[in-house]
């Protein structure tokens, strides 16, 4: 029987592959360096270390980062039937050598269309193929009083991976340029994630994982049934699910799509936080990887559906309120508020899969996560028609309140979700 330090090994692998993955949440310091300002407009070249670069539009620029997004939910489905299939090395090997390549194209080819085929296209598959293959295989370790945990731990690498990426890609891109800060991630990243992939493993047939401690409070029962994908797809929850990603996740990756405007609007007589937009994105990853720790944690005490109305009314009435705040041009209630979102998305990313597995088993997790994870994808547009409503107001005032509205109706359709019977 394996020992138990071989369960907390794959999941500390699963973790390092997401803290490579999670370069998608570090997107703005490289759109920072990439858009137009009024010195140098649209399409006018660059110089010195980025020679060979032209300018681009504020929407060229989010349109890199939200195709990674469709396209990292679009691969999470055959990720996860490779997951299922050929167990999870084979899917997280493939998932190094796409991101890695993808970052190195993006970086030779120095354009808008180079963005968008290597980084957008090539190292969004190679983020839905690792992300589907390192959660289950750690889940499968672990016995469901820990579920919770246990995801919110692989999770949280990507979405702390902004920690570290942010403030490493910035001096990249002082000291070697935009080319050089792409090569060089995209080589490192490669490495890790292919040795990493190595260290995840299923258990064996007729494996059982630890039972809970004698004096853990009951919980609510959980799937004893393991539905494949077709059986998953036909019963309503599954709909229910992808409308819950739909609706929590979008508060995030909103915040996450406007941190560093937010921030200079708010600090704007503040030099010191102009210069260091990256502040922000970092402190952003350390909330959005705690949060999903905590909330996987606690929602192994109180239940999902608890936890996720506890989460998502927090953050929408922070929402609500951040008109008035970036108003006051007080920093410190701007990543207060803030914190609260990215806190609640990093806890949506650690309910779902876990949420998927109590409804529909384990077994075929991948694929199945995979499936209720294209929600993710989805909301990963709703940042974009926010550009739409700044355009038309000249402010994100609305696109906050949208946003908070979204997420309380999201709320109440979860305390009508129940386990297929």
């Amino acid at each position: 029987m394996p020992s138990p330090a071989r369960a907390w090994l794959v999941t500390g692998a699963g973790m390092l592959v997401n803290l490579c993955l999670g370069i998608l949440y570090a997107w703005s310091v490289w759109k920072a360096n990439l858009i137009a300002t009024a010195d140098h407009p649209a399409g006018s070249p660059m110089t010195g270390l980025n020679e060979g670069w032209v300018y681009l539009s504020d929407a060229q620029a989010t349109w890199a980062y939200s195709i990674c997004g469709f396209t990292f939910a679009l691969f999470m489905i055959p990720g996860g039937r490779l997951q299922d299939r050929y167990g999870p090395r084979v899917g997280c090997t493939l998932a190094g050598v796409c991101l890695g390549a993808g970052c190195v194209l993006a970086g030779l080819m120095k354009s808008y269309l180079g963005l968008v085929l290597g980084f957008g296209i090539l190292g969004g598959i190679g983020m839905g193929l690792g992300y589907a293959a390192a959660t289950p295989a750690a889940v499968r370790w672990f016995g469901p009083h820990r579920r919770g945990l246990i995801v919110g731990l692989v999770v949280a690498g990507y979405g702390g991976a902004a920690i570290y990426i942010a403030p490493l890609a910035k001096t990249l891109i002082a000291e070697h340029g935009l080319t050089g800060s792409f090569v060089t991630l995209g080589a490192l990243f490669a490495t890790v994630i292919v040795i990493a992939s190595q260290f995840l493993t299923m258990p064996p047939a007729g494996y059982v994982p630890p039972a809970a401690p004698d004096s853990a409070k009951p919980r609510p029962a959980i799937a004893s049934i393991d539905r494949s994908a077709k059986h998953m797809i036909g019963t309503w929850q599954f709909f229910a699910l992808v409308a819950l990603f739909v609706g929590s996740a979008q508060a995030g990756l909103l915040v996450i799509a406007n941190a560093a405007p937010i921030l200079n609007k708010t600090a704007s007589g503040i030099a010191f936080f102009a210069a260091n937009a990256w502040l922000l994105a970092s402190y952003g990853g350390v909330v959005n990887a705690s949060g999903r720790v905590g909330t996987g944690s606690y929602s192994d005490a109180i239940g999902r559906t608890n936890a996720f109305a506890l989460n998502g009314l927090a953050a929408a009435a922070c929402l609500f309120a951040l008109p008035s705040v970036i108003a006051s041009a007080n920093v410190w209630l701007l990543f207060l508020a803030v914190g609260v979102v990215y806190w609640q998305y990093g806890g949506t990313l650690a309910l779902m899969p876990a949420w998927t597995a109590d409804f529909f088993g384990s077994k075929n997790l991948g694929l199945n996560y995979g499936l209720v994870f294209f929600g993710w994808g989805v909301a990963f547009f709703i940042p974009q028609a926010a550009g739409f409503i700044k355009d038309s107001t000249g402010s994100l005032d609305a696109a906050f309140y949208l946003s908070g509205g979204l997420l309380i109706a999201t709320v109440i359709l979860s305390r009508f979700v129940r386990k297929p019977v």
